[in-house]
């Protein structure tokens, strides 16, 4: 683990913008009205995805993927000038936010700047071309880290981009050596201390595969020595099988409790319902009740938060990353409850909290428990929206729900839920 990651990330809330499918205009500059807004839902951090110049050779779509990056040293001008960027950013942190920019080290596309000026920091197949080890991303090549003057360009691109930025979300970090995060790590905290790193791990099944093929694929254990944050990809697929009524609600909240016993002290795990890879979780829940639920259930979670880009106007479909497509305003707008789940999150929640989860499988409700060495935190979450008498372990009494300001009663170790979200506490006796 990084010795001097900040625990209090983990309190964190970050929003994800695809510059391209924010706006209308799709600039650097369009984003700077809307940031009051951002900053309203409790938003401290703002990642972008990728804001370099786009391949043209082999591109997806009409406009081409943000992820097969032309240059590192550079911003799409489609998007805007680095003036236009530096302004945006400056904008952020006048509004006491940190901006984040999405880094693709694994690979470019096949017309960038490096495969131009130097094809030896490149993979090549047998025949000799540029290739890559993942047969769907046809719109890149691999890097090689095998060569030493790639880390050394590569290092020095991230700490040009720490004099602007307050950190990096690193795409596809695990298929890049752990030892060149941790260089890059110690170059860019020299230029940005407190620097933060956001490792885009690998679902489990993913990683495996790519090991079982001779490809190398950190586990997500070992990307703690260089990262911050990492994604819960590692419990994400069996998530999925619970919304694809492919296992129990307890199965998921079982393998949430093994990353409390795996991970070192400082672990910071991201939590999110969805991202510019996975389906909006709008697609899979109709209900507004339990919408309500399940973010609540995802703020309550240990580890910092991620709202992607029009998630709060309960939209259903990710926007492209081929094509422009804005995403609408008009299908709702629970705004007001990503500000108090943030509320919440940081004055109720400690960033010091152990957790501890159980699920009531026959009512598909989440009862999960966070303590530190003061106060216990119990948060009850329905969600299919059912109401159901649930036991949980905190003393009979009364207790006021931090949600929305009811009192409720337990009573010989059973709580009534009326389906709505709880968030309850007690002192430590």
């Amino acid at each position: 683990m990084s010795q001097n990651t900040d625990k209090n990330l983990r309190n964190q809330v970050i929003y994800s913008i695809y510059i391209r499918n924010h706006t209308t205009e799709g600039t650097f500059r369009s984003v700077i009205p809307d940031l009051d807004r951002i900053k309203a839902l409790g938003t401290d951090i703002i990642w972008f995805l990728p804001i370099h110049p786009i391949g043209i050779k082999g591109k997806k779509g009409t406009l081409g993927c943000p992820y097969a990056n032309r240059d590192y040293r550079t911003v799409n001008p489609e998007y805007g000038t680095m003036e236009d960027f530096q302004a945006l950013v400056d904008a952020i942190h006048e509004k006491g936010m940190k901006c984040i920019i999405d880094v693709v080290y694994n690979h470019t596309s096949p017309d960038s700047t490096l495969t131009t000026e130097h094809p030896e920091y490149f993979y090549h197949k047998p025949d000799g071309s540029m290739g890559n080890h993942v047969g769907d991303w046809t719109d890149v090549v691999d890097l090689d880290y095998t060569c030493a003057e790639l880390w050394d360009y590569q290092i020095e691109s991230l700490v040009m981009w720490a004099g602007i930025v307050d950190g990096f979300r690193c795409d596809v970090a695990s298929f890049v050596p752990v030892e060149f995060w941790c260089k890059a790590r110690e170059a860019c905290e020299k230029v940005r201390p407190g620097c933060i790193w956001l490792a885009e791990t690998v679902h489990s099944s993913f990683g495996l595969m790519a090991r079982q093929s001779g490809l190398y694929s950190a586990n997500d254990y070992e990307m703690f020595r260089a990262f911050d944050m990492e994604y819960d990809y590692d419990v994400r697929e069996v998530f999925d099988r619970y919304l694809n009524g492919e296992c129990n609600l307890s199965n998921y909240i079982d393998v949430i409790n093994f990353q409390e016993c795996l991970y070192p002290d400082n672990y910071d795990k991201l939590r999110f319902l969805e991202n510019h890879d996975q389906p909006r979780i709008c697609s899979f829940v109709k209900d507004p009740l339990a919408l309500e639920n399940y973010t609540a259930f995802l703020y309550f979670l240990k580890g910092t938060t991620l709202l992607y880009g029009g998630q709060e106007f309960c939209c259903t479909e990710i926007p492209s990353l081929f094509e422009k497509e804005v995403f609408p305003r008009t299908l709702g707008d629970i705004s007001r409850w990503f500000t108090k789940l943030n509320q919440v999150k940081k004055t109720v929640l400690s960033c010091e909290d152990a957790f501890l989860g159980a699920a009531d499988d026959t009512n598909d409700i989440a009862i999960l428990e966070r303590f530190d060495k003061n106060t216990r935190k119990l948060g009850i979450f329905s969600l299919k929206g059912k109401a159901a008498k649930v036991s949980v372990k905190f003393p009979d009494g009364l207790y006021l729900n931090h949600l929305d300001g009811t009192e409720v009663t337990v009573t010989n170790g059973k709580l009534p839920c009326t389906g709505k979200p709880m968030v309850l506490t007690c002192d430590v006796k």
